[in-house]
């Protein structure tokens, strides 16, 4: 069960409850109390990742772990792995490319891999790093709908095609996933590629929100 952050229906709660591994992205905001998280992705890169870490932790090379609100979030607490969805070879080398074309991104590329493993050793959690295939992979198949000029694809894109990857005879199932959002994410492009592995029957829905056109890019 891979979770968003987009609204979850309530009818979602029993699948959420009974799934074998129950995936939720940085700050957990589509969670509700009492709800199952084992794994948390975070963004690793830039500000949303010194935000979760806090300045005790972030760019640290030996931190002392202090409590943060998303440390303290019910549902951080209870996962028992973290998985950092940007890869630090990926964002090095996007790092000189986006200081021409967006200067104002000017941390957007820091990296707080080291920060988010600390974290996950003070707290006995699992620690993993996806692969920099995988965001290569997504941008040959992101391609075939010609999106618009983006930065990067999504932390949820990310996780659903590296998840597909290790698990593609797993029944897989989504919630929380509108496609919307900052606007250096090719949304449009993500949904039809979603859309796609659904018809494929590779991924299940458990939202109620209607499968997008092929036309461009089949």
């Amino acid at each position: 069960m891979i979770v968003g952050n987009g609204p979850v229906p309530d009818s979602a709660a029993n699948a959420i409850a009974s799934a074998d591994c129950v995936i939720r992205f940085n700050d957990c905001r589509s969670y509700r109390p009492g709800e199952r998280t084992d794994i948390v992705a975070v963004c690793n890169t830039g500000r949303p990742a010194k935000m979760m870490l806090g300045p005790s932790v972030a760019s640290a090379v030996h931190p002392t772990i202090l409590p943060t609100a998303w440390a303290a979030h019910p549902a951080v607490m209870a996962a028992g792995g973290i998985w950092c969805v940007r890869n630090p070879t990926v964002f090095a080398a996007l790092r000189a490319p986006l200081a021409l074309t967006h200067p104002e991104l000017d941390d957007f590329c820091d990296d707080e891999t080291e920060g988010f493993r600390a974290f996950a050793q003070a707290s006995g959690k699992t620690f993993r790093v996806i692969d920099a295939e995988t965001q290569h992979f997504l941008e040959m198949m992101l391609a075939r709908f010609s999106p618009a000029p983006y930065i990067v694809p999504s932390s949820g894109l990310v996780v659903i095609a590296d998840v597909l990857g290790a698990h593609p005879a797993a029944d897989i199932a989504l919630a929380g996933f509108a496609h919307v959002g900052w606007e250096g994410h090719p949304f449009a492009a993500e949904a039809q590629l979603v859309d796609r592995w659904i018809a494929e029957g590779r991924l299940r829905r458990l939202d109620a929100a209607p499968a997008l056109s092929f036309a461009v890019g089949s």
